[in-house]
């Protein structure tokens, strides 16, 4: 067998959350292009329906899902929909995430701090409990890839909206908890911590705040943001037979930005 044999991933099938998109657009395709099929989750009929038409023209079967994940009953449903109508689900990436709001804490609401901690942390609990449940009832193992960020390691400079840092913290060891849990299932567990990419709401952002996003790239040694199409060989790697013995890691992909 040649060594990219192992990245195959021929007959697997693929449910991605905010998988129409930006990072999960790019991490969808990279994953069908590498042999799966996928179940595309997201709020934009319009996105979905063309991400699933480009998967498509790869070969590969493409359903899609319309749902808020950051609404727990939404999330719930989009879960068991696609595990009636489209399952059995070999890969689960939970990408749906988010900051949304730069206030600070003083003045951050209940309500606020709920919503955040419902897009980034209770949408990856909900969704690993049951496509993930479902791999542990199948027992032929599986694969979750949690998107966390460099900002559940680290403070972002000059910008309020904690609840992020602090979601993002509990999903990298939500992903180390649950992969401990899970490894005797043959099921890995991993996060990916990505830094600044210039995805659709960070062009937004820096359109709106140039001089912060300014000062971030500066703070980039490798000089410059991360595309979306970066991240798509390290998911499939982490969905793929070349990573079965990696579990519980959480893999930063930053350009050098937290070396410093």
């Amino acid at each position: 067998m040649s060594v990219l044999d192992r990245f195959r991933l021929d007959g697997k099938r693929l449910f991605i959350t905010g998988g129409s998109r930006g990072l999960g657009r790019e991490m969808a395709i990279a994953i069908a292009d590498a042999g799966a099929n996928v179940v595309l989750v997201g709020r934009d009929q319009e996105s979905l329906n063309a991400t699933a038409a480009d998967i498509r023209q790869l070969g590969r079967s493409a359903d899609v899902i319309s749902a808020d994940i950051g609404l727990p009953a939404d999330c719930e449903r989009a879960c068991s929909q696609a595990l009636e109508q489209f399952g059995p689900i070999d890969i689960l990436i939970n990408n749906v995430g988010g900051r949304r709001i730069n206030v600070p804490v003083e003045e951050q609401s209940l309500e606020q701090w709920q919503q955040i901690m419902d897009i980034n942390l209770t949408s990856t609990f909900l969704c690993t409990k049951l496509v993930g449940g479902e791999m542990i009832k199948r027992g032929n193992g599986g694969r979750v890839i949690n998107i966390a960020s460099i900002s559940g390691m680290v403070a972002n400079r000059g910008i309020g909206g904690r609840s992020y840092e602090t979601s993002k913290a509990a999903v990298i060891q939500f992903t180390r908890a649950v992969a401990t849990d899970w490894a005797p299932h043959k099921i890995t567990v991993n996060a990916i911590c990505p830094g600044g990419f210039m995805t659709e709401p960070n062009v937004r952002w820096a359109s709106q705040n140039p001089q912060v996003i300014e000062t971030f790239k500066k703070q980039i040694p490798m000089g410059d943001f991360g595309q979306p199409e970066d991240l798509g060989p390290l998911a499939v790697y982490l969905a793929s037979g070349a990573a079965r013995y990696v579990t519980g890691a959480a893999i930063v992909i930053d350009g050098g930005y937290t070396l410093w």
